[in-house]
């Protein structure tokens, strides 16, 4: 069963107008609907799809895009996720295999893997993680592995086995200030998202560890550099923040819009304090500019293709 995220925030209140600096296109032509069309054959799922990512265009266009796995429901209810929220069907043991033929037909260098929260199990779905890399590595020789994971209730078990198959990237976004951690993801804890990125470095210190923030939820700047703070004592390498985007009228209301400014002083804060890589600007997503990211900092990247780059 799914059902709609709803926010008593929205009762009464028109929507707010998007700035000039924020145009959305449309996705479109052949790379796109040629993706599109595998994504389906394949019975695939794409973030960039259920989370109405602002870059689909874009990223789709060039050949790129976000795999989502173990199904479209997610048993937790984020007021700011469009993704629906239910019970979801048992794991399919053959998605990892799918999911790397995908990669494989694309001829990706760099392959991004999320999922939906799968809490009803007590290891959160992370051996699909395990496999996903895994198959990977063996069709599609040369490719790094970025992972967006939940948080797995801050197991180190769960997330132990994913870091064994080696990721290039082990992301988790910790999504906003801790004052509005509970109205925003209500079944989450901040303490599970530093347990999930501190642990992920004990486990593999040569690890690039990431995280991402929204803005424009009711934070203060103030409050979101704080934040950058505490992900940077976590020892987290690769910094990505956002405008949130309101996806339907049910969800969290959007409080203000960032200016383009504000979101280079937040790289500039980010830079200054001691982050590999920071990407803010308001239609940034987690996986915005992912290759780019990993061919400049990953050591094992950088020795598989000679990457000098850097975003300073």
């Amino acid at each position: 069963m799914k059902v709609n995220v709803k926010s008593d925030r929205n009762q009464g209140r028109p929507p707010r107008r998007r700035p000039e600096w924020i145009k959305v296109s449309a996705p479109s032509g052949e790379t796109y609907e040629w993706l599109r069309g595998m994504m389906r054959s394949k019975s695939l799922h794409t973030v960039c799809e259920e989370a109405r990512c602002p870059n689909m265009g874009e990223c789709w266009g060039a050949g790129t895009a976000t795999f989502l796995l173990m199904g479209d429901v997610c048993t937790r209810s984020c007021g700011f996720c469009d993704i629906a929220t239910g019970r979801p069907e048992p794991l399919d043991w053959l998605e990892p295999e799918r999911v790397a033929r995908a990669v494989q037909a694309m001829d990706l260098r760099h392959a991004v893997i999320t999922s939906v929260n799968r809490d009803e199990r007590a290891d959160g779905g992370a051996p699909i993680f395990a496999m996903v890399i895994q198959r990977i590595r063996e069709l599609q020789s040369g490719c790094s592995v970025e992972v967006l994971i939940p948080d797995f209730k801050g197991s180190m078990e769960s997330l132990k086995i994913v870091m064994d198959a080696r990721p290039e990237i082990l992301n988790h976004n910790v999504e906003t200030v801790q004052r509005l951690f509970k109205e925003v993801q209500p079944q989450d804890r901040y303490e599970w998202a530093q347990a999930t990125l501190t642990n992920a470095k004990s486990l593999d210190p040569d690890v690039l560890t990431k995280s991402g923030i929204m803005v424009g939820l009711g934070e203060t700047m103030d409050e979101v550099k704080v934040v950058m703070e505490d992900l940077r004592s976590w020892d987290v390498d690769i910094l990505t923040i956002g405008q949130y985007l309101q996806p339907t009228k049910e969800h969290l209301p959007i409080e203000r819009y960032y200016t383009p400014e504000e979101f280079e002083e937040f790289e500039r804060f980010g830079k200054d304090i001691g982050f590999k890589w920071v990407e803010s600007g308001p239609l940034v997503r987690s996986s915005y500019h992912a290759e780019k990211q990993v061919r400049a900092l990953s050591v094992v990247h950088r020795k598989l293709y000679g990457a000098e780059t850097t975003n300073a």
